[in-house]
């Protein structure tokens, strides 16, 4: 039932009581005891943000939670899920509207945020039919088109010749494979240089040829969505970025997400997207987060008091997946599986810690493969100087504000200097460049810290590492590699940056 005549706060927040009057109709199965129950509800959360007497809740909040059933399970309401869990889903700083509307108009949308900020749920709600490719390491911008017409059936070779010229070969596989060659041959094939059959055809790498790949995506009526951007190399990323301008002239629009700090990044890598791409950042506020809160608490007929909520913020980092995971975890504590038939109060901190304490048990093999792949990665470096260890232990040693800010490598610089004065900025900011080949897999995955060229900042973007350090004994390896360097020198400080 739509909440009608009801004054919303400028920040979204609703006067508690109102809220549930307009709410209460909703559960009048329940009657009086219902009315009373969101009664109480409202009361436990009234303070919440610092705004005495009111809800914290956006309309949209009380109005599309599923209401409370008993039998539903809590890992249906909170924790990190590849489908969206629509009770505790929030639309933060109304961005759902806001991408919505982008996606209406003619141009490329670029969406940044750190590692299970929402990203991906967010796509999956506005498009779930997209064609998504998801970047690893080593991934080019012809493996991109490879991937996305694959899912339309059409099989794209990619040839490369000595001279570093690229040739595409497309070939229909199935009715819909073959259905949108014929089609993109109608519309273009006069323009397209080579034999065409009934189910392959040949296109160069030419303007031309992106014409042909840009109108088969064109008449599949499906956006082109790239997943973990960031993971490309920059001259991969720069590449994509100026075939989005040719992309955009043949009218196919893309959304693109990745991990990145700075402002119109894309827009950074190819200034002819001026007005052509628009950003949109993901980020969670400490009321948007309490809001994740509230709506999983209402659809389990729980609810958790402030003192429980204000520690599963903190301990959540700005980020909606470790906030998620935190909650579900925080009900295993308390021995919560389900609903509760009867409405109850959650008010054990202590749970939040035992939570938070077997997330970091949880964690700890990911963060040791982590400082492995580094390490290892240090050691097939000749460095003298031990710059690589030394910029990691300056790294890692900042309080979390500064992590999450980002730490910029001024900072970094005079931490590492003062332990070797032999390191320089030059070098410094030359390894920093290449920071995410010590961290990723063969796959491409397990980006924790990254280094931002535009603004020489390194920030942390798994928030799950602010946890486990806090919770964990952490023995990192980089003094031992310090030691290691200074035992066995071999190289000039220069060396270690090539």
């Amino acid at each position: 039932m739509p909440l009608r005549n009801v004054q919303v706060m400028p920040s979204g927040i609703l006067p508690a009581k109102l809220a549930c009057d307009r709410l209460a109709p909703k559960f009048s199965t329940r009657g009086r005891r219902g009315r009373a129950l969101l009664h109480r509800i409202a009361k436990s959360q009234i303070g919440v943000g610092g705004d005495n007497g009111r809800l914290l809740a956006d309309p949209g909040d009380l109005e599309n939670t599923g209401g409370m059933a008993a039998q539903r399970k809590t890992s249906e309401v909170f924790g990190v899920s590849n489908e969206i869990l629509p009770d505790s889903y929030v639309d933060r700083g109304h961005l759902d509207d806001r991408l919505r509307i982008l996606l209406g108009r003619p141009t490329h949308i670029a969406l940044r945020g750190v590692s299970k900020c929402g990203k991906s749920w967010l796509r999956q709600k506005l498009l779930p039919d997209a064609l998504t490719v998801q970047c690893r390491y080593k991934k080019t911008a012809s493996d991109i088109y490879v991937d996305a017409l694959s899912q339309l059936g059409v099989r794209l070779e990619v040839e490369r010749s000595s001279d570093k010229a690229v040739r595409f070969t497309a070939e229909g596989q199935g009715q819909l494979g073959l259905k949108l060659i014929a089609e993109a041959r109608a519309s273009v094939g006069a323009g397209v240089e080579g034999t065409w059959g009934t189910k392959t055809a040949p296109v160069g790498r030419t303007a031309g040829d992106l014409t042909f790949v840009a109108e088969i995506l064109k008449v599949s009526g499906r956006r082109l969505v790239i997943e973990d951007f960031h993971y490309l190399a920059h001259a991969e990323r720069t590449h994509f970025a100026f075939d989005l301008k040719a992309l955009w002239d043949f009218g196919v629009f893309a959304l693109v997400i990745g991990v990145w700090s700075e402002s119109n990044f894309v827009l950074s890598l190819n200034p002819d997207l001026t007005g052509r791409v628009e950003e949109l950042a993901i980020s969670w506020s400490k009321s948007d987060l309490e809001r994740v809160l509230l709506r999983g608490g209402l659809a389990l007929n729980l609810v958790f008091t402030s003192a429980v909520r204000e520690q599963l913020v903190e301990l959540a980092y700005e980020n909606a997946g470790v906030l998620q995971k935190l909650a579900l975890q925080t009900l295993d504590e308390m021995g919560i599986a389900e609903a509760a038939v009867e409405q109850r109060t959650l008010d054990d901190v202590s749970a939040v810690e035992g939570a938070a304490l077997h997330y970091a048990e949880q964690l700890n093999p990911l963060y040791q493969q982590f400082a492995r792949r580094v390490a290892e990665g240090i050691r097939h470096r000749h460095d003298s100087t031990a710059i690589y260890p030394h910029t990691m232990a300056a790294i890692l040693a900042e309080p979390d504000a500064e992590l999450l800010r980002g730490v910029n490598i001024d900072r970094i610089h005079q931490v590492a200097h003062a332990r070797q004065p032999r390191i320089q900025k030059g070098n410094l900011r030359t390894i920093l460049q290449k920071f995410a080949r010590l961290q990723v897999d063969e796959e491409g995955r397990g980006l924790v810290l990254a280094f931002n060229d535009a603004n020489d900042d390194v920030t942390v973007v798994d928030r799950q590492l602010l946890l486990y350090r806090r919770y964990a004994t952490v023995r990192w390896p980089w003094e031992d590699l310090i030691r290691e360097a200074e035992n066995n020198p071999t190289s000039d400080p220069e060396d270690a940056a090539n």
